[in-house]
């Protein structure tokens, strides 16, 4: 196997991680954390560290094992992992991708002029996922043959004012608000129902220690729609998510892009929020975060994309360091970027976070 990028060692520690996120004092070490990694990332991982050798691709269970590989190597303590079934068709624009792993397909955005559900007719011939037929194959077997050092994080749901934007469109959703609310509050509700019954029954494993909400809901200098339709259409879902979680006694952490500034006393006091992800710069940076939110729930990630893609590796391991000093101690930190890592994303800048990560004292 090629040398290991890392200088240090780590041995997955799930319940360390989870004191970590529940901030009970400085952690033993730094825990990292991501969104997802792009799977053009983790093809790169594998092919350049070997890390499927052992492994038969005909194995049914493939996928899986390789997963765990790729979680262990780079030192996360945990797998995201959700219920199968649930695609749901909307708009996408295709071009060029120009990344350096590059998609062979296309980079795909969402259509922000209309979606796929514009008027009650197309709501009701959606495809909506049929919750009979949603199977939770993956979490079976990662239950039964996860590492005893690793759990689940049970994701990505909650995805309530992302539906509204993909499923209607950006534009159409800012009109329907306006013109015809009671369709947007039937797309409200109908999500809701179902990722109520998704995250009950992820909540029915035991190694599943967190769930993951994902719902992007800003931009940079606000959220996608105003603080009072949020309060509506968007907020009161993820509130019931982690009423379920933490009836359960698990976490319940969030991951939203964009400027919050206007709701975040509500996904703190009223949500009730474990953990917020998704950081950048030119918003606020995860040290600022910390100073002024640390002490109400954790800060999670936040090394800046565009900073990882531009920067030096000497500075990146500085910021990292930097980041570190201020936001580790008392736990309630883990380390990772902005976003997600993404294909464009030099890996050798990932790697180089991660490995600042692990040296630091």
């Amino acid at each position: 196997m090629p040398k290991s990028p890392f200088s240090q060692p780590i041995t997955p520690d799930w319940e360390g991680f989870l004191q970590c996120l529940t901030r009970q004092g400085r952690p033993a070490r730094v825990h990292s954390i991501e969104l997802f990694l792009d799977g053009e990332v983790k093809d790169a991982v594998c092919a350049r560290f070997d890390l499927t050798a052992a492994l038969n691709p005909d194995d049914p269970w493939y996928a899986h094992k390789r997963e765990i590989a790729i979680q262990r190597f780079l030192g996360y303590d945990y797998v995201v992992c959700g219920l199968e079934g649930l695609d749901m068709p909307i708009h996408h624009v295709i071009t060029d991708d120009t990344a350096q792993l590059k998609r062979s397909g296309g980079r795909a955005f969402v259509d922000q002029h209309t979606g796929p559900i514009t008027s009650w007719d197309e709501f009701e011939k959606y495809p909506w996922p049929d919750l009979e037929q949603v199977t939770a194959r993956s979490l079976e077997w990662y239950q039964q043959n996860l590492p005893d050092d690793m759990c689940i994080i049970g994701g990505l749901t909650g995805h309530f004012a992302e539906n509204l934007s993909w499923l209607m469109g950006y534009e159409t959703l800012c009109y329907k608000l306006y013109d015809e609310p009671e369709l947007v509050q039937a797309i409200y509700e109908r999500s809701l129902a179902m990722y109520r019954v998704v995250t009950q029954r992820m909540l029915t494993y035991d190694r599943v220690r967190v769930i993951w909400g994902s719902d992007d809901m800003g931009f940079r200098s606000g959220t996608l729609i105003s603080p009072k339709a949020m309060r509506q259409y968007v907020l009161p879902g993820h509130k019931a998510l982690a009423a379920l979680a933490h009836a359960a006694g698990r976490v319940y952490i969030l991951h939203s892009c964009g400027n919050l500034d206007a709701i975040i006393e509500d996904l703190i006091t009223d949500v009730q929020i474990d953990g917020k992800h998704s950081y950048e710069d030119a918003i606020i940076d995860p040290r600022a975060a910390r100073r002024r939110w640390g002490e109400r729930f954790a800060i999670l990630g936040g090394i800046d994309v565009d900073f990882l893609c531009r920067s030096s590796e000497s500075a990146l391991r500085q910021r990292v360091r930097e980041t570190l000093d201020v936001c580790q101690p008392g736990g309630g930190y883990c380390l990772g970027t902005g976003n997600s890592v993404t294909n464009y994303i030099p890996l050798d800048r990932y790697l180089a976070m991660l490995d600042e990560g692990r040296n630091f004292v």
